[in-house]
């Protein structure tokens, strides 16, 4: 079937923000450099020692202004997107759910998914709090300023961009695809890739999430 040119710009447009997105993703692993060693077998990268830990404040998806001391004795998945994401986001979020339904109740109420839009200019509160509800009740959608979003992305030595905008005054936005995960005490120890399978993604949670 031949393509109308609108859906073949964009494709285009979506190919763009993904190399876009990997770009920032290989920067970030080439930084780090090899893995930590922490005794464990970890499916995902293991960044113990290597980045800071969960600090932010920001305002969440209901609209209230939140620290990451909220979330001390949770395990928490964090990563950067926005909800116009024509790819990864949606694939992303359905995954993590996927994930958290692998997990047995006693785990799973102890995981949460943070998913910071670094699109302020379109992602209101409201949008965010809609897009969040189609995966999990563990998802929690948050916002802030173009200025403590970047302060957060470079906190975990990641970035994001925003693309001309049309005639119509759409934009694309390039983001790490980097998901970054904390232990209970806010410490940072995993980086999951886009294509980590939802096992060995649930086998990791499981592990941290146990007791020592």
């Amino acid at each position: 079937m031949k393509k109308h040119r609108g859906q073949v710009v964009k494709e285009r447009r979506g190919q763009v923000v993904k190399i876009g997105a990997w770009v920032l993703t290989i920067s970030f692993l080439v930084f780090i450099g090899g893995c930590a060693d922490d005794g464990m077998d970890w499916h995902s990268k293991n960044i113990s020692g290597l980045m800071p830990e969960l600090s932010f404040e920001l305002t969440d998806e209901t609209g209230e202004l939140v620290t990451a001391e909220r979330y001390r004795g949770k395990i928490v998945m964090m990563f950067f997107g926005f909800t116009n994401c024509p790819h990864y986001c949606p694939a992303t979020l359905s995954k993590l759910s996927q994930v958290l339904n692998q997990l047995p109740d006693g785990i799973r109420e102890d995981v949460r998914v943070l998913f910071v839009s670094v699109d302020p200019t379109r992602d209101s509160v409201e949008d965010i709090a809609t897009y969040t509800d189609n995966f999990a009740s563990e998802v929690i959608g948050f916002t802030g300023t173009e200025n403590q979003l970047r302060e957060l992305a470079k906190r975990y030595r990641t970035t994001f961009s925003y693309g001309k905008p049309n005639d119509k005054g759409n934009y694309d936005v390039s983001h790490g695809l980097a998901i970054y995960v904390f232990d209970r005490s806010g410490k940072a120890r995993l980086m999951i890739l886009e294509d980590q399978p939802i096992e060995t993604i649930t086998a990791d949670v499981k592990i941290l999430a146990s007791p020592e």
